[in-house]
């Protein structure tokens, strides 16, 4: 199947979610939307499930691409930044929220392949940092990033909270500095 075709489908399938949750997803919408006959959705992708979960990974409207600023603080700001317009700016946001939402209510879903690839992505961060002397090869890298998605998670989606100017990068220094006063400082 083209390339293009792919990002079709994957598209009308990330919109359809955003649009009527995973139980007015259908393999029959996804083809009226995108022009492809459903016998060759079903083709590549044998169920709904299989669908949404490809497209999690593979849609271009979800693509990551970590940034290299030259520096583990900057890369992590520029990271945390991203995360914050997948889930604030739409039609990522949309798309995240609800199909991510409703991977953790159909396991089928696999979302784990999601958050792999996208960690997979995100480990070159921290291979860089360690190269460069910034980070301790005993740090985790998966912690560090549970942490700084967390804070946007819970800010933008739970709380409904905007993501303040300088929030990523106050973030950031909680994470690699700590929030307590350091000998010397006031607090």
């Amino acid at each position: 199947m083209a390339p293009r075709k792919q990002q079709e489908i994957f598209d009308a399938t990330l919109r359809l979610v955003a649009e009527r949750g995973y139980g007015g997803l259908t393999v029959e919408g996804v083809a009226e939307r995108s022009g492809v006959n459903k016998t060759t959705i079903y083709r590549w992708w044998p169920s709904k499930a299989a669908l949404l979960g490809a497209a999690l990974v593979e849609a271009d409207v979800l693509g990551f691409e970590p940034s290299d600023t030259g520096s583990l603080r900057g890369d992590l700001v520029a990271l945390v930044e991203g995360i914050g317009r997948l889930l604030t700016e739409p039609p990522a946001r949309d798309v995240a929220v609800a199909a991510l939402g409703a991977a953790v209510e159909h396991p089928e879903l696999d979302a784990r392949r999601f958050f792999t690839d996208r960690f997979a992505r995100e480990r070159e961060i921290f291979e860089r940092a360690v190269r460069r002397g910034e980070l301790a090869e005993s740090a985790d890298p998966l912690l560090i990033v549970d942490l700084l998605a967390g804070a946007v998670w819970i800010r933008s989606v739970f709380r409904g909270l905007p993501l303040q100017e300088g929030f990523a990068a106050e973030a950031v220094s909680a994470v690699l500095d700590g929030v307590t006063p350091r000998h010397g400082e006031s607090r």
